[in-house]
């Protein structure tokens, strides 16, 4: 496929669209909830019209889990190492020529894996040359994904559910009343990610003491904690990379979190623009279509 086209990186809870030109260039960008949980029975079609309403009337690629069972139409993984083409090769064409859904990648083995999504942003990291070959890539979120990318491949992966235990803790658990404050990359958080290679679950408790003995205020709780499930996550991936310099694609508020935790144990972190490697991935793969 050639020409301007609707990138969407479809997730469970939200959606980013991109309006990109045939030069690859991202011309439109927003963000919406409207993840598939929003999605009534039978509403992709209709939800796909008013995005080109929005965009324009042009044919759209759409990543994420819009192409899991609980999406639009199910696109089958395609298993590590996979390359931009081997995704393209496996879209699944809802509207042909019009709308296609890319598979997302699995990991088959002793410590299985998967991703919907994310490959698009990795891949296109290292095919627009915002990483380097072999780099270690960190993509933070609910479910935070390291991966590697070697010769133009997938070669590898580990999804943490960091972001999700910190939701839990902070909505559902014995310390729900104390993690209202904001989280900064500071002090407490910094305590937090030092804390980290303990007894983790006993530190967690930990939190709940530390404020009714008044050893911690409730203001820096949420921060401390989320230091603790950060630095945990960052800990166990430097260990098994031994100590390799990690390209954060990530948010500047989140991906200061991870940067700060991996300086602190001892890492180098650089930041890139999650979007452009979204943006740059999906104009390869487009290309890539037949």
């Amino acid at each position: 496929m050639k020409g301007a086209f609707l990138a969407v990186d479809w997730g469970t809870t939200n959606r980013r669209t991109y309006r990109i030109g045939a030069d690859g260039t991202v011309e439109k960008t927003a963000r919406d909830d409207r993840g598939v949980l929003a999605m009534p029975p039978g509403g992709y079609e209709a939800e796909a019209g008013q995005l080109r309403e929005a965009f324009g009337d042009l044919p759209m690629l759409c990543a994420g889990m819009v192409g899991s069972n609980r999406g639009w139409a199910e696109a089958p993984y395609v298993p590590c190492p996979a390359a931009l083409g081997d995704i393209a090769r496996e879209a699944v064409w809802v509207e042909p020529g019009r709308t296609a859904i890319l598979p997302g990648v699995s990991r088959p083995g002793e410590r299985s894996d998967t991703m919907r999504g994310e490959e698009v942003q990795l891949l296109g990291a290292a095919a627009s040359g915002a990483v380097p070959d072999g780099a270690l890539l960190c993509q933070p979120g609910t479910h935070c994904k390291w991966a590697r990318v070697e010769d133009g491949r997938l070669a590898g992966f580990v999804t943490a559910m960091t972001g999700e235990m910190f939701a839990l803790l902070k909505e559902h658990s014995l310390l729900s009343a104390q993690l209202n404050g904001a989280v900064e990359a500071g002090r407490a958080f910094r305590e937090g990610v030092a804390d980290s290679g303990g007894d983790l679950l006993a530190r967690l408790f930990g939190v709940r003491a530390a404020g009714l003995l008044g050893q911690r205020a409730d203001a820096d709780a949420a921060s401390y904690t989320s230091g603790l499930m950060i630095g945990s996550d960052v800990r166990a991936r430097l260990t098994e990379s031994g100590g390799a310099e990690v390209f954060v694609l990530a948010d500047a508020e989140l991906g200061a979190l991870y940067r700060t935790a991996i300086a602190a144990l001892g890492g180098k972190a650089s930041l890139v623009d999650s979007q452009a490697a979204f943006a740059a991935g999906a104009t390869a793969i487009w290309n890539e279509l037949a």
